[in-house]
């Protein structure tokens, strides 16, 4: 038996949850990954995990053993990666899950500078608005859109979306231009609504002028949960849109989208990477954080953002 391979097996059984999701990550059969972990545990002389035909969960004594594998594993990556060569050129498998805008519009472009850079990263791209199990699928990271409550991760803020209201010409001819964002709330005017994932309903948009403030629910004909499907909602004019300037200009320049209530102002949203507090930050983790924050920096500068 590999001690290293078995602790590393057991360890990602104990994240995923599952010995056969633990062996689709570690890229080997199932029966293997069952074998190193019997092996350890025979080895241990303790049971380490509880099997039943549902699910697999740790044990006291595993949940032990767990934490000091997870340090020991980290401290051999550090070990390795602190050699200069390794630190010169980060490499291995990274697993992200993204915003489909985000991902569309800004990152899958500058990828071919990342991998310039770091040419022996591997990167899994998972592309989704959904909230991410990073245990439990494996993830070693997400970027994401508002504020991170889930306090079991560690967040980094990499900056902050201004955000603009605007509705297509066709929306406009038809319904009208609202010169007041409380004209939102009426019978005439729609949204289209974005289903926040922590709650399943649509998001409300808090807006400021001097000293007046609105928060504007609105009424919609269609709420989706993806953020390039409510863009092409946006477009095909069923309704007002809230957009971070990344995603609206485009549109704008071209005519396809045109901006309301240029007065007003709306909170920044901020945008953060994420990543459990016992996932090691390897050196690829590092790298590719530090990287989004650069690339991030024309889009969402953090800090107060001036009327365009």
């Amino acid at each position: 038996m590999d001690r290293f391979d078995a602790m590393q097996a057991f360890a990602r059984v104990v994240e995923a949850g599952s010995f056969t999701k633990a062996a689709e990550t570690l890229h080997i059969s199932r029966a293997t990954v069952t074998q190193l972990v019997q092996q350890l545990e025979a080895r241990l002389r303790v049971r380490l995990l509880n099997r039943t035909t549902r699910r697999v969960a740790v044990t006291a004594d595993g949940a032990v053993y767990y934490e000091r594998v997870v340090r020991l594993l980290a401290d051999l990556d550090d070990a390795e990666t602190s050699l200069s060569s390794a630190a010169r050129a980060p490499r291995g498998r990274l697993r992200v899950d993204v915003p489909s805008p985000f991902a569309r519009l800004i990152l899958v472009p500058a990828l071919p500078d990342f991998h310039a850079r770091y040419p022996e990263i591997q990167l899994d791209l998972g592309v989704s608005d959904r909230r991410i199990d990073l245990l439990g699928e494996n993830v070693d990271c997400v970027v994401r859109g508002g504020t991170i409550t889930d306090q079991s991760l560690v967040a980094r803020h990499v900056g902050d979306l201004q955000l603009r209201v605007h509705a297509a010409p066709s929306y406009l001819q038809r319904m009208g231009t609202p010169a007041h964002p409380r004209e939102l709330e009426d019978s005439q005017h729609r949204i289209v609504g974005f289903l926040w994932e922590r709650t399943g309903r649509p998001l409300s948009f808090a807006m400021r002028r001097g000293a007046e403030a609105v928060d504007v629910h609105g009424r919609y004909v269609v709420a989706v949960d993806d953020g390039n499907a409510y863009l092409a909602a946006g477009l095909a004019g069923l309704g007002v849109l809230w957009l971070p300037d990344y995603m609206a200009s485009p549109h704008v320049d071209s005519g396809a989208l045109v901006p309301l209530f240029e007065d007003w102002t709306l909170v920044p949203m901020p945008m953060s990477v994420a990543f459990p507090p016992n996932r090691h930050v390897s050196a690829k983790l590092r790298v590719f954080i530090d990287w989004i924050v650069e690339l991030m920096a024309p889009h969402a500068p953090q800090g107060p953002v001036a009327p365009r």
